[in-house]
């Protein structure tokens, strides 16, 4: 299989390269306007070309030269804040941008796509754990724009056969040997937590002590990003089986608090962790927790790494190996 990551010298998408590789995928090329990734995280033997996913001629000339079949598109905008403050922006990076990106796949005849979503669809669920049953409605542009391109997804396959898998995320966290968080601002928790460890951030914010959850702060999913790229992977063998196209969640059907992400980074760092507390953050739910049921069913994954602790361990061993990041 000759796969093209767009997005892929981001975080998320630097560890997918990471595992295609890892499991013999025959090519791997990296599509990325570097606005958020770095291209020293994308592996050799990976090839690298800088551009913007609404180029249709660059993709289209890229999936022809290297005889693509299939995508994996990572290359988004994803900070919920943000996108509150700013929809317009949001709406053309995800959704127009992302309408040439398929047009262009549609005229190199690329008929297999591997979509990063978001638990942010779901909005604020009405129960947890979370499953591809319950009604998707965002509560945030973010999260609306993903789920805006899963629905064009979801007519491009009958009318024009362009199979997907769209994976929707939980959060996102640690790290591999190589390649961890970096992000310019930095806005996941996680990372924000260990620079206060590593002193290089003062202290980190809690915004809203006030949710309806044991300890009062917001509940999210962590799913270890080493998990979530073997799901792609796998994603992709189902496509290259010209299975049905597929909604899954990826999460570890648990989840940990703002507060036990704290205590648990005190814990593996061994460093105090000085706290301020903060108004809630706009498009903010109380808990997102997955059902992964589905996904394990049919492709039979399952996360290996959902432990917090392994989890914050992973992400501070590659702050400690890399304490000035990427290079470049």
């Amino acid at each position: 299989m000759r796969v093209l990551v767009t997005g892929g010298a981001g975080y998320i998408g630097s560890v997918v390269v990471e595992a295609l590789l890892a499991a013999g995928a025959d090519r791997v090329v990296v599509l990325d306007d570097l606005s958020t990734g770095h291209e020293a995280s994308v592996m050799a033997p990976a090839s690298f070309a800088r551009g913007d996913i609404a180029d249709q001629s660059l993709v289209e000339k890229l999936c022809r030269s290297e005889r693509i079949d299939a995508v994996v598109h990572m290359a988004a905008s994803s900070q919920v804040a943000q996108s509150v403050a700013d929809p317009a922006r949001y709406y053309d990076n995800n959704v127009t941008k992302g309408l040439r990106l398929l047009e262009a796949l549609r005229s190199a005849a690329v008929a297999r796509i591997v979509f990063s979503s978001t638990a942010a669809v779901y909005g604020e669920a009405p129960e947890v754990p979370i499953d591809e049953l319950v009604l998707a409605a965002p509560n945030n542009p973010y999260g609306d724009t993903k789920l805006a391109f899963e629905r064009a997804l979801s007519w491009y396959d009958p009318a024009y056969g362009m199979k997907f898998v769209s994976l929707r995320y939980f959060n996102a966290a640690g790290a591999t040997a190589r390649n961890g968080e970096q992000h310019v601002p930095e806005t996941h928790l996680i990372p924000l937590v260990l620079d206060v460890a590593r002193g290089t951030r003062a202290s980190v914010q809690i915004y809203g002590e006030d949710y309806p959850t044991p300890d009062g702060t917001c509940i999210r999913d962590y799913v270890h990003v080493s998990d979530l790229a073997r799901a792609h992977v796998m994603a992709i063998d189902h496509l290259a089986q010209r299975a049905q196209s597929e909604v899954y969640n990826l999460g570890s059907g648990g989840g940990y608090s703002v507060q036990q992400v704290i205590d648990t980074a005190r814990a593996v760092t061994g460093c105090p962790i000085r706290t301020v507390s903060a108004a809630r953050r706009a498009g903010d739910a109380a808990v997102l927790v997955a059902s992964s049921a589905r996904i394990r069913q049919n492709l039979g994954w399952t996360p290996e790494r959902q432990d917090l602790t392994a989890i914050v361990g992973d992400a501070w061993r590659w702050l400690q190996r890399y304490p000035a990041g990427y290079p470049g």
